[in-house]
């Protein structure tokens, strides 16, 4: 028996910037980012949401591209396609992104640009990354959450069977523009649920950072964007030194910045997508935290900190399908095992011994889930 074996090492690098006002002709940022390439083409696809909250937005991107004319050719006008979850429950919306590629020639030197929230940004990203195995992709992410998590990241996917982010692919962005005027569009439910991913990471790993979203929290709920800005950047910031870390394309079974998000999962599955990731991931970690404190890692004063946060910004603690059945079986303990799947092997999951330290488990006592869950039903609600 004879064997070759081959090794090589693959670099990837991509720019994240923060500007504002992208598409005014005096913003030279995109038409730099691409004029690498000689005469490259370019194609939009946009949220429709976004398209409905800045009416001229086409028209701004047509104005942009002709005055840049020189530098890249824009291919036809912008693809709208529908926003939120429905952009990766329809397997409709990656075909009709391929539909264009395909007829417009878009090859590996070309690039398709994405403005829109996490959901649009990750079907568009999957279609890119299936497309000639891969063509460039540059993503404007319009909502805090994309802005500060899932569109900085090398991820991208849609839903399938019934599970989120079934089909997907690892494949970073060529760029990342963070546009801060996108966000004074989004509605009270938008701007705060992204900063549970900010919750998410400073709690795993930044006290200092946890303590600084504390300070501000009447600056976030009042919507000053100052706070808001400094908190994206803070937030991407650590998303990408996370990603640098070792395991960016998650070989193993150790995902950390998926802490809360084994129970948030299941239950935008269970609430049919009514609630915001943001949100599911508010109540996902607030989940987590009350296990940790039950379990006997968390303090009672932290664990209050965290919870009084959380409510302090308007998230839920608790919904009815936290405690949904299916015969005798509690379909959210499903989203273990659910996890479990698409890590590929061992469960893992991300717990706290304190605020700014996590620590991974691979096994979780059922009845103490229930007992946390029959916890934070006692807190108040706080309604959408």
């Amino acid at each position: 028996m004879r064997t070759i074996q081959q090794s090589f090492a693959v670099s990837f690098e991509y720019p994240v910037h923060f500007t504002e006002n992208a598409f005014h002709t005096e913003n030279a940022l995109l038409a730099d980012l691409v004029k690498k390439s000689y005469q490259p083409k370019l194609f939009f696809v946009v949220d429709s949401g976004v398209a409905e909250h800045h009416p001229d937005l086409t028209k701004k991107i047509n104005k942009y591209c002709k005055y840049y004319e020189s530098v890249f050719t824009l291919c036809g006008d912008p693809l709208i396609v529908p926003g939120g979850e429905k952009a990766k429950n329809n397997t409709a919306v990656v075909q009709q992104i391929l539909d264009a590629v395909n007829q417009y020639g878009i090859d590996r030197h070309s690039y398709l640009v994405a403005i829109g929230g996490g959901a649009v940004l990750d079907a568009a990203g999957f279609a890119a990354a299936i497309a000639h195995r891969g063509i460039r992709h540059i993503r404007f992410p319009t909502t805090v959450l994309s802005q500060n998590d899932s569109g900085v990241g090398v991820k991208n996917g849609i839903n399938a069977y019934g599970k989120k982010n079934f089909l997907g692919t690892f494949a970073p962005p060529y760029a990342v523009v963070n546009d801060f005027q996108f966000l004074t569009t989004l509605d009270d439910r938008d701007w705060r649920s992204g900063i549970a991913e900010a919750i998410k990471v400073a709690l795993i790993k930044d006290a200092h950072f946890f303590q600084q979203i504390r300070e501000n929290v009447e600056k976030l709920n009042a919507r000053e964007m100052l706070p808001m800005q400094q908190l994206i950047h803070r937030c991407a910031e650590m998303h990408l030194d996370h990603i640098a870390s070792g395991d960016p394309f998650e070989m193993g079974s150790s995902r950390p910045l998926d802490f809360g998000h084994w129970a948030a999962h299941k239950l935008e599955q269970l609430t049919r997508y009514e609630l915001r990731h943001g949100e599911a991931v508010a109540i996902g970690m607030a989940l987590d935290v009350t296990y940790s404190h039950l379990a006997g890692m968390l303090t009672e004063n932290e664990f209050h900190q965290i919870i009084q946060l959380i409510r302090q910004l308007g998230f839920p603690l608790y919904v009815p399908e936290l405690m949904a059945t299916s015969g005798k079986t509690h379909k959210i303990l499903e989203g273990l095992n659910e996890f479990r799947e698409h890590l590929g092997g061992q469960l893992t999951i991300m717990l706290l011994k304190a605020i700014g330290k996590g620590v991974e488990v691979h096994e979780m006592d059922e009845k103490l889930i229930l007992a946390a869950i029959r916890k934070l039903e006692a807190f108040q609600p706080v309604s959408l």
